[in-house]
């Protein structure tokens, strides 16, 4: 029996061999020793598989918000959630690497990458919202939603460029400097 985890290994073993572009469903399953129709079982799409179960992320990450104390401050509390979305076990930072590096590498996951960034954005907009008193789709929540996933991507950049680096410790500090911007703003 194939698992989603085995599968994305294998499909992964087959983008270092032949490249993202150049891997198909169809190698993907024969590698894997399945139908070409289970892949889809497991993924909607190849685009999928880098991203993982990445609504199980997002349930995480909203189930984290919730958890966090009211009186936590928004941006200290988007910081911790953005920290421990991202935390990864030590034996796990290899292939998380590489996953990323496809991510945010590989120019036909780009656009695919731009839906995945919309829903973990509204995570982050529903909480500044809730937090706000104002609607998740309004601009302050959306701006700190976009500004948010702006510093993941910086961190992550940063993080796939200098290996030695510590991708929690560089979200960290990026997200304290974003929040001393948001603080120093004036308020309506």
């Amino acid at each position: 029996m194939t698992t989603a985890a085995e599968l994305e290994q294998v499909a992964f073993e087959l983008f270092d061999e032949q490249g993202f572009e150049r891997t198909t469903v169809t190698d993907i399953a024969r590698a894997a020793g399945i139908a070409r129709r289970t892949f889809f079982h497991y993924f909607r799409s190849k685009n999928d598989v880098p991203w993982g179960d990445f609504d199980r992320e997002l349930a995480r990450m909203r189930a984290d918000f919730h958890a966090l104390p009211t009186r936590t401050p928004l941006m200290a509390a988007i910081r911790h959630c953005l920290v421990e979305f991202n935390r990864v076990a030590p034996e796990q930072v290899p292939a998380h690497r590489r996953r990323m590096r496809l991510i945010l590498g590989v120019p036909a996951l780009q656009a695919h990458s731009t839906l995945r960034f919309q829903a973990w954005r509204q995570v982050i907009a529903e909480f500044a919202a809730i937090r706000l008193g104002q609607p998740a789709d309004g601009l302050a929540p959306q701006t700190i939603a976009h500004a948010t996933l702006g510093v993941a991507l910086a961190a992550y950049e940063r993080w796939l460029d200098e290996p030695e680096t510590e991708l929690t410790d560089l979200l960290d500090t990026a997200m304290r400097e974003l929040a001393t911007s948001f603080e120093a703003a004036p308020q309506p």
